[in-house]
């Protein structure tokens, strides 16, 4: 493992390269719906389009990642995507600019995320030695940040030039360097499983993970909590948008710069975490975490002067890190590999629809409620979650670093 460190490099700047590309084209869609059809119930379908297929794919997909190797499968994804979107660059240029076809491109490329993702995630703790993952995990997510921040400002800047099917092009050329790189550079060999010959089925397979994550019960219980935290965060993540342009004025300035705030938190707490590295124990700097979202989302519903607001947008953008990297670094290091990529299947299903069965619930109601009082309502629940984690023996004993248990322990 002596070099490590150019691996990880290697690795993380091609899937940097390749969500570049994916960037400016899912805000290049976005956008060309939002402006050629003027249609919430288009912007809805396309919302749909863009997170069922990952929904539905995600426990299949972690099941390929464990079974399979990673690498591969990270390629085949991103090769699966561009071609997709060249088709489509093609039959724009053809005259064939249907919103139907960007509806269908939104799709394909929802599939192959969602087999990319439990295989990326599951790759990093094969590089990457245990003891780096939480430092590693935070660079990538500053990286990511900075990638999120910039990809609105430039998507936005090739339309005023260049019509859509010209960044289609983009995001094929990022992938090409991706999965170039991947191919001719980094030398990786198949985790275990994926090295043996696949003597059961893929159904047992994925019966085993799910006995798996049902038997592991801090896998169980941060599932439980999962469920509860996106839920909860929903307003905070689709409303504020609705909220500002209410309550403040429905300047587009004002809706980009709480876009902005958001994602320069995102990198500031990417790199807090890195430095800092966090407490010993990881679910303390969970809980921290997650009592910084709650306090800020409450304060969300309470504050009337912008700036302040801004203010506390950047708060929650810091704090997203700050939980996750510790989070991801914990289910790398306390998971069997043999499981990992049905793990991470699963958590990405649960991120794909417990918002927008978030949003089910708060949405219609703010038909009724002010946005302000479900922002009170769920940052107060958001503390008093972080409060039952603490409490909660399995996730504090998971987050000792002492705590040297067996691999793939269910008792962990």
């Amino acid at each position: 493992m002596h070099n490590w460190r150019w691996k990880t490099i290697l690795f993380l700047s091609s899937q940097t390269i390749s969500l570049f590309g994916s960037s400016l084209v899912q805000y290049a869609i976005m956008w060309h719906i939002t402006l050629n059809t003027k249609s919430g119930i288009m912007m809805t379908i396309s919302i749909i389009c863009g997170f069922l297929p990952m929904f539905f794919l995600s426990p299949f997909a972690g099941v390929w990642a464990d079974r399979y190797n990673r690498k591969i499968l990270i390629m085949l994804a991103d090769s699966f995507i561009a071609l997709a979107t060249l088709l489509v660059a093609v039959l724009f240029f053809m005259g064939y600019d249907s919103v139907w076809l960007l509806f269908a491109v939104s799709a394909v490329r929802a599939v192959g995320s969602g087999l990319q993702n439990p295989a990326v995630g599951a790759m990093v703790p094969q590089i990457v030695p245990q003891d780096r993952l939480v430092r590693v995990n935070a660079i990538n997510s500053s990286v990511q940040s900075f990638v999120t921040l910039v990809s609105p400002a430039v998507s936005g800047a090739l339309l005023t030039f260049a019509t859509i099917e010209y960044i289609f092009f983009i995001d094929v050329i990022t992938a090409a360097i991706a999965v170039f790189i991947l191919a001719f550079f980094l030398r990786i060999p198949p985790h275990a499983k994926a090295a043996e010959k696949q003597s059961v089925s893929y159904f047992h397979d994925l019966l085993e993970g799910w006995r798996y994550i049902t038997g592991h019960k801090f896998i169980l219980f941060s599932c439980l909590f999962n469920i509860a935290y996106f839920i909860l965060i929903a307003p905070a993540a689709f409303l504020t948008p609705l909220q500002v342009a209410i309550s403040f004025g429905d300047d587009v300035w004002r809706l980009s710069a709480i876009e902005m705030a958001f994602s320069l938190g995102m990198m500031a707490g990417g790199a807090i975490i890195a430095a800092w590295g966090g407490f010993k124990n990881k679910l303390h700097t969970m809980v921290l975490a997650n009592l910084m979202i709650g306090f800020g989302t409450f304060a969300l519903g309470v504050i009337h002067i912008f700036a302040i607001y801004l203010a506390l947008m950047t708060l929650i953008g810091i704090s997203m890190p700050i939980f996750n990297t510790p989070f991801t670094s914990l289910i790398q290091q306390k998971v069997a590999e043999d499981y990992l990529g049905r793990v991470f299947g699963v958590f990405g299903m649960l991120v794909s629809v417990m918002m927008p069965l978030g949003m089910l619930i708060f949405g219609p109601l703010a038909e009724f409620v002010r946005i302000e009082l479900m922002l009170v309502a769920t940052g107060l629940l958001i503390v008093v979650l972080s409060f039952i984690m603490l409490n909660n023996k399995v996730l504090l004993e998971a987050g000792k670093p002492a705590a040297q248990k067996a691999e793939g322990d269910p008792e962990v």
